[in-house]
């Protein structure tokens, strides 16, 4: 996850015919501007554009420092001073999307334009041009993110865990009823967010509608250089190419799930209990490995382990993730990285756990902030985070209106794309094995990449279908659970274990619901980090098979990426994509290649099993 620097700002008195000050000024502005409204012009629009950009990068450090105290130091205070902040960036961030729109008509420059729609599509969650509403909104923000950074649940044994505990007895244990409590207790965090929720949705569907949109999902559909109906479309075509895959995935593990917890408890036409999928919200499926590991497919390693033998701590984990970025020719990170990130879970408060990367100052201020375990799921995590903070720095020198990804799905997949070379080649490399299995071993290590990466795809569609239903009126707040499980059993093949009370709201034990962040940039990221891998291979000179390649220490690679992430946010992302791609859209084909050998496997297991759900 990142933490973008916020593109809002404050209202500026930059042309009076833009937007108006508070007081005596505004209304002789106003009656100005009823007697004469000249027209604007390009000239105009650059006047309003450079005001703005010095205002954009003053108000975004101050709501950042905010934003990274709230989150390292949970208290009414520090909620207080995070709400503020979020209000006066919401309420400049909305005056200036209704000041750029008044362009709209205006005949201005190609970077002028994409500059004002930066600044109309900047808002995720845009407030009414209300102050009280502005106010409400911002409060409901801090304090749906503070029920979930504080969540807690106590054991029928009388302990008290956070979500952090609980996420890793449901990594590791196999005890049905066990696995059972931790996903019902974690759930009792989010029925109290359901009706801030509620009002949080009315209010941000009054703010885009403000802004000329439908409805907030709309608004937040319309940030990738194509109508949001045809992107709503292009999703479900990448969804049908990766579909087949999926199901075969699915129908194999239902398999193996039936054999360990009895076919009672997982019934071989029906969808998979949620709770036994080893994960919290069964996004990924990695942890139950061992549970479906294909017979004589293991690698002879185990990375968590291996972390262990060879004494890597917290920092060493990110030091040894840095190092892959730098062997591409990237800069070291700066000292202030390691001196102001959060690494690990403080014992004295409670902080936000949940990894991000952050730029606090559009420039090298750069950090991550994670409760780092140490496992080999968190050194991918790792690199992915460092990712986002490559990223950030690569585009620095960029305007403030293009320092951003893209689209919000590059962001996300950078990191990944390096962790995709983590091979058995480069463990090798960088001491943490001896030796690289062969080739017999492949199925081991695509069936364990599978859980991670092809397993996640559906949920990375379904959580923004659901919530652009809802913003939209078609799932209504006493059909939110209902709705949130039927698009599970659709896109996943998942369902509760249990039968869950109407008013649940389950969606709020998932961060980025409370949290506010759009979702489908995840989903996007897991078709465009293997496009990215496949490109990036091919610039190395790889001669391996597209899953066995890593380009670690392949500067011509490096530079291949850097002169995409340099681009920033400057031109449309299909440009972007063609300049390491060749290829302006994107295509699932390279996730098939990847897996293909696997699922050539996965087709023979699968022979005489009923599949689908």
């Amino acid at each position: 996850m990142i933490k973008l620097f916020k593109q809002t700002s404050v209202a500026l008195c930059v042309l009076a015919s833009l937007t108006a000050c508070n007081g005596e000024n505004a209304t002789q502005t106003q009656q100005a501007q009823t007697q004469v409204a000249p027209a604007l012009t390009a000239k105009d629009a650059n006047v309003f554009l450079n005001a703005t950009e010095k205002e954009l990068i003053a108000l975004g450090i101050e709501g950042s420092r905010a934003e990274w105290i709230y989150s390292n130091f949970i208290t009414d205070d520090t909620a207080a001073l995070s709400a503020a902040a979020n209000q006066k960036s919401t309420e400049a961030g909305v005056r200036f999307a209704m000041a750029a729109a008044k362009f709209d008509d205006v005949d201005v420059t190609e970077t002028q334009r994409r500059k004002l729609n930066t600044l109309k599509q900047s808002l995720v969650m845009p407030a009414p041009q209300d102050s009280e509403k502005s106010a409400e909104l911002a409060k409901i923000g801090s304090e749906l993110g503070g029920m979930y950074g504080k969540g807690t649940y106590t054991t029928q044994a009388g302990k008290t865990l956070s979500l952090g505990e609980m996420t890793s007895t449901m990594a590791t244990s196999r005890d049905y009823d066990e696995l059972l409590e931790m996903w019902q207790g974690w759930r009792t965090i989010s029925p109290e967010m359901k009706p801030l929720f509620v009002r949080q949705s009315e209010l941000g569907n009054e703010g885009a509608q403000g802004l000329g949109y439908k409805d907030l999902g709309a608004m937040w559909r319309s940030n990738y250089d194509m109508p949001a109906d045809d992107f709503a479309k292009e999703l479900d075509r990448l969804w049908g190419q990766v579909k087949p895959l999926y199901d075969d995935l699915h129908c194999y593990v239902r398999s193996e799930l039936g054999k360990t917890y009895g076919e009672d408890k997982v019934a071989q036409d029906q969808p998979i209990p949620a709770h036994l999928l080893g994960n919290m919200w069964a996004q990924s499926w990695g942890n139950i490995y061992e549970l479906v590991a294909p017979e004589n497919a293991d690698p002879g390693y185990d990375v968590t382990e291996q972390l262990a033998t060879n004494n890597y701590d917290e920092i060493k984990m990110v030091a040894g993730a840095e190092t892959f970025f730098t062997s591409l020719g990237f800069e070291a990170l700066p000292e202030t990285f390691w001196t102001r990130s959060l690494f690990t879970k403080p014992a004295d408060r409670d902080v936000v756990c949940h990894a991000s990367a952050w730029d606090l100052d559009a420039k090298d201020d750069i950090r991550i902030k994670m409760c780092i375990q140490k496992t080999g799921e968190e050194f991918n995590v790792i690199h992915h985070e460092l990712g986002h903070n490559f990223y950030q720095r690569a585009y620095q020198d960029q305007p403030v209106y293009f320092q951003n990804s893209a689209n919000d799905g590059f962001h996300e997949a950078i990191g990944d794309t390096i962790a995709l070379s983590v091979t058995p080649k480069y463990l090798k490399e960088i001491g943490l094995i001896d030796t690289i299995p062969d080739e017999s071993k492949d199925i081991g290590l695509l069936m364990k990449m599978a859980l991670e990466k092809i397993a996640f795809i559906p949920f990375g569609l379904m959580v923004d279908q659901w919530r652009w239903k809802v913003y939209s009126g078609e799932i209504t707040p006493e059909n939110y659970n209902t709705a949130w499980w039927e698009l599970r059993q659709k896109y996943q093949g998942i369902a509760a274990p249990v039968a869950r009370e109407v008013d649940a709201f389950d969606p709020g034990a998932k961060y980025h619901v409370p949290g506010g962040v759009p979702y489908s940039r995840y989903f996007l990221a897991h078709i465009q980090q293997f496009e990215f891998h496949k490109a990036l291979c091919e610039i190395s000179g790889n001669t391996d098979a597209i899953h066995r390649c890593s380009i670690y220490n392949s500067k011509a690679a490096g530079k291949a990426l850097n002169t995409m992430l340099e681009m920033g946010s400057s031109q449309p992302w299909q440009e972007a994509y063609k300049v390491l791609t060749g290829s302006k859209q994107m295509d699932a084909t390279a996730v098939l290649d990847y897996f293909a050998p696997l699922q050539v496997w996965l087709k023979e297991k699968n022979k005489g099993k009923q599949c689908g759900f």
